[in-house]
């Protein structure tokens, strides 16, 4: 059974909107830095956003201001809000946690801990 369980990924025309869903452990949700990678065919797997432990955000210059991070304690759920869609956004998305102790960073090496991914697909 695995600790991130990623939901919500699907198709999408340019311009519209999806909410990607991690359910994590307990453990990980309260102690982990927590966020979303994306990789596309043939490329690196990138930072999208992450959330540290003091609920600071960080989020790649590509989807500032489109993309948003949001927690439900209540779930032990991270999501994240994508709205504005390009087709550029097309990927396999990752939800990813971090156990390091310095984890205030979009670096994929600094993340321990994957979800299975969800894919998205944006059509022009």
């Amino acid at each position: 059974q695995g600790q991130l369980v990623e939901s919500g990924g699907g198709s999408v025309q340019a311009g519209g909107s999806l909410r990607l869903s991690c359910e994590a452990s307990r453990v990980i949700y309260t102690g982990y830095c927590m966020g979303w990678f994306r990789q596309a065919p043939g490329k690196e797997r990138e930072g999208v956003a992450v959330i540290d432990r003091s609920g600071t955000t960080f989020y790649a210059a590509s989807v500032k201001g489109r993309f948003t991070l949001s927690k439900d304690i209540a779930k032990n759920t991270l999501y994240l809000q994508m709205n504005s869609l390009k087709p550029e956004d097309s990927a396999m998305y990752y939800c990813a946690a971090s156990s390091y102790t310095w984890c205030s960073t979009l670096a994929r090496s600094q993340y321990d801990t994957w979800g299975q991914g969800t894919q998205v697909t944006v059509s022009a």
